[in-house]
């Protein structure tokens, strides 16, 4: 936690809850993330690029088909939240996470070292 240096900005981040059902629709269990309202992030000012952990079909196949004709092993990783984990390059400094504000020092904010699920 630091105080936010002039001419930064914080942005703001929420709660999202899920309820995991099994088959039967008996909840199984509940699930919180924390995420960054990355939509109020302004080009220039609070990010450079923005990351999105898609592959197209296409690629996927052209790849496949490489690999097959040059008789190469395919190995599969699961990178969906692999972006998550990115060390950031730019300063990008957080409110207090609603619920979770330490009493006495309200206006600081967290300066992030590592990405958050929406930032952009």
């Amino acid at each position: 936690m630091t105080d936010l240096p002039r001419r930064k900005h914080v942005i703001r981040v929420k709660w999202v809850y899920k309820t995991k059902s099994n088959a039967k629709g008996k909840v199984e269990k509940h699930k919180a993330r924390l995420v960054v309202k990355g939509y109020k992030q302004k080009h220039g000012i609070n990010y450079k690029e923005t990351f999105v952990p898609i592959a197209r079909m296409e690629t996927v196949r052209a790849v496949l088909a490489v690999a097959a004709q040059y008789k190469l092993k395919v190995h599969q990783m699961d990178v969906k939240l692999a972006f998550l984990n990115r060390v950031l390059e730019e300063e990008v400094y957080v409110e207090q996470p609603p619920g979770y504000e330490i009493e006495g020092v309200e206006d600081k904010v967290y300066h992030l070292k590592k990405a958050l699920y929406g930032l952009k």
